[in-house]
Formats: C-alpha cells, sequence, structure tokens
C-alpha cells in the first residue's frame, strides 16, 4: 500500500505543479537621455519653456510594462508615464537638470525592479552648466552606521560635470540640521572625507559643488546615526 500511496502522491503534485510560479521583473538597463551628459535632441514646445525628450531603455525579462519616471533636479518635480515598449516621450523644462529611471513591472507578481538613476542636463539657451548636485554614496541617508576605530566615518559622494570643468566642494558637517559648519574644502579630484564622529549620536552633512565657472549646486541634506 505505501507504494501505491506515494505514487499517487507524486501524480498529485505533478498535476498541482502544472505552470511555473510567475517571475519577477528584471531590471531595464538605461539607453538615452545618457548619464551625466547634455541632452540635445528635445523638440521644443511652441509656446513655453519646455521641450519633448524621447527616453529609451533596453527590455527587461518578465516585464509587461514600464514606468518612466523623471524629475527636475532644481524642483524635485518628477513626472511619470507608464507605456509597453521600451520608450517614451514627455515634455520636460529646458535648460534644467534632470533625473530619471524606469521601474519594470508585471501584474502576475507583486514585486517590481528599478533601473539605475541617470542624471542628465535638458538643453536650453545657455553655454555653461551648473554643475549637478554631489550624489551621496556612504552613507545613505537615514542608515545606522559604525564608527572605526579611530571613532571616524568615511564620507563618500559622486561629482558630475556636463561641462567636464569641476572646480571642488565645500562639504557641511554638523549635528545641527541644517549643517551650517564648513569642514573642509577639496579639489575635484577628492571625493571622500573622513569626519570624526561620536556613538549614539546623528549627523547632517551637505555638499557644495562647484565649477570653474562660478556655477554652483547644493545637494539635499543627508543625515545618520553612529551607533
Amino acid at each position: 500500500m505505501k507504494p501505491i500511496a506515494i505514487f499517487l502522491c507524486f501524480l498529485a503534485l505533478v498535476g498541482c505543479g502544472g505552470k511555473d510560479s510567475p517571475k519577477p521583473p528584471l531590471s531595464a538597463l538605461l539607453v538615452f537621455p545618457q548619464k551625466n551628459s547634455e541632452c540635445t535632441t528635445g523638440q521644443d514646445v511652441a509656446g513655453t519653456n519646455t521641450s519633448t525628450v524621447e527616453f529609451r531603455w533596453q527590455t527587461s525579462d518578465h516585464t509587461e510594462t514600464y514606468e518612466l519616471r523623471a524629475t527636475n533636479i532644481n524642483t524635485n518635480t518628477t513626472q511619470t508615464i507608464v507605456v509597453g515598449g521600451t520608450s517614451a516621450k514627455l515634455a520636460i523644462e529646458r535648460g534644467a537638470p534632470y533625473s530619471w529611471l524606469v521601474v519594470s513591472k508585471n501584474s502576475k507578481v507583486s514585486t517590481s525592479a528599478r533601473s539605475e538613476t541617470w542624471r542628465f542636463f535638458n538643453a536650453g539657451a545657455e553655454t555653461t552648466h551648473p554643475p549637478f548636485p554631489a550624489e551621496v554614496i556612504f552613507p545613505k541617508t537615514g542608515t545606522n552606521i559604525s564608527k572605526d576605530l579611530n571613532n571616524e566615518v568615511l564620507l563618500e559622494w559622486e561629482g558630475a560635470d556636463v561641462d567636464n570643468d569641476l572646480e571642488g566642494y565645500e562639504v557641511y558637517f554638523s549635528t545641527e540640521n541644517p549643517p551650517t559648519t564648513l569642514i573642509s574644502t577639496l579639489t575635484s579630484g577628492k571625493s571622500d572625507l573622513k569626519v570624526s564622529v561620536e556613538a549614539n549620536t546623528v549627523y547632517y552633512w551637505t555638499i557644495v559643488t562647484m565649477d570653474r565657472e562660478g556655477n554652483t549646486a547644493t545637494n539635499s541634506i543627508s543625515e545618520f546615526k553612529v551607533r
């Protein structure tokens, strides 16, 4: 009886198995506008300060729809559009820096997948461009981290400029929000800094990025707690 029972259970499992479970979508690879570039292909919209830009990315597996998110870095406003293909057009402000990403979705699963986030400058009438705000690498805002044996933490960020003329950075760091204490001025070849910290303390920091034309950009204030 036991072999027969085992055989019947096996048949039941095979019958229930039927199809494979739906797989979650994979992240899309961005194509255009290119990272840290100036987009000059936008079509001007008559009577406005906007141009229509076509965003493009590669197909990602197990994906039904793609949600494009384009954010004006100056105003922190985001435009979104959902499409079934690998391109979409949006009318966005001319002469402004933007970040963009794509979220891959599948209605058969609850999880989605985000692409990398790229930044670009949508061309306008300007002949020189401010740098992009510094992008925090570590510590990510809102995280709890440990100090090293010297009671220090390494701040890391990434800077970029369409004109490739970065001059340097001013780093503001303190336990007050907003941080007003300038702790270091660095050249563009240096994008990390060790700072002294104490345990059980929340710190705030921000970076002013400068280029050789005198343009500046300040990123959002980041915070972290030292355990």
